[in-house]
């Protein structure tokens, strides 16, 4: 027994058929013009797209499930127990109780009554028949001559010199044109993702990053000082105000008013005055 593996040979692949001149020259015009067509459609598509899948993520799936959850569902229920009761069960009633005997019977009637009877009719008729079916024959073949004379022949020339070269070229052309569209689609694709990308690196570093660079360097700096030497001055300023204007309205009421009377001390302490009483008393 021979042990070596014997080398395996290279699958032989068939070589391509040449493209031919029309092919050529339908090729980079339909693929130039395609594309101008279809970017447009492919930028729209994307954008559409991004809108959809954000509305059907946070709008139809919600709104679906509860709607199966709460309606369609309880609804289906509701309608297969009606199918149910009002078809499922009538209809196995009426199988057991009145298709199946009407069926036996059936049958016991073909076996018994109609097969007889047609092997009778039969045997009376049989010659009838095969003069029936030579004339229909005859008259299938003459009809076929006819046919295949005046339609068929015709026919098979219009298709084999007309019709298959209008055929292969249109196929051509719509092979072409459907390669030209799916290429198309797909630079179309690219070049939409590379516009995304460079708006969005324009739109950073054009309102985004010196937003951020102003809101840094010169807002912050700004607020900070504005603070320091605007705001918390005047706050403190607007204290001090408020205090002397407190300690004003105080004199003047004092002024006016003279001092309020203070509570009496609570207390074990001993009451001052005339009305002090000791232990004599």
């Amino acid at each position: 027994m021979d042990m070596q593996k014997q080398p395996q040979r290279a699958p032989q692949t068939q070589p391509q058929q040449p493209e031919g001149c029309l092919v050529v020259a339908i090729r980079i015009p339909v693929r130039v013009f395609v594309f101008l067509v279809v970017l447009p459609l492919r930028l729209l598509w994307e954008g559409l797209a991004a809108v959809a899948r954000f509305l059907w993520r946070h709008l139809v799936v919600h709104v679906a499930r509860l709607l199966w959850r709460y309606v369609l569902a309880p609804a289906g229920r509701a309608v297969a127990w009606l199918l149910h009761v009002l078809l499922v069960v009538p209809l196995t009633w009426l199988y057991r109780h009145l298709l199946t005997p009407l069926g036996h019977a059936l049958v016991w009637f073909h076996a018994r009554v109609l097969t007889p009877a047609g092997r009778a009719l039969l045997r009376l008729l049989a010659p009838v028949a095969r003069a029936v079916a030579w004339v229909f024959e005859q008259l299938a073949t003459a009809l076929y001559w006819t046919v295949r004379v005046l339609l068929v022949l015709p026919a098979a020339a219009l298709w084999r010199w007309i019709l298959a070269p209008a055929g292969r070229v249109l196929a051509v052309i719509g092979r072409e044109i459907l390669d030209a569209l799916g290429h198309a689609w797909r630079v179309a694709g690219h070049v939409a993702r590379a516009v995304g990308r460079v708006l969005g690196t324009l739109f950073r570093w054009i309102l985004l990053e010196p937003a951020r660079l102003l809101y840094r360097t010169v807002l912050t700096p700004v607020g900070h000082v504005v603070r320091d030497l605007v705001l918390r001055p005047a706050a403190q300023a607007a204290r001090a105000v408020g205090r002397a204007v407190r300690q004003a309205r105080a004199d003047l009421r004092r002024a006016l008013f003279g001092e309020p009377a203070r509570p009496p001390a609570a207390g074990g302490r001993e009451p001052a005055g005339r009305d002090t009483r000791t232990l004599d008393e």
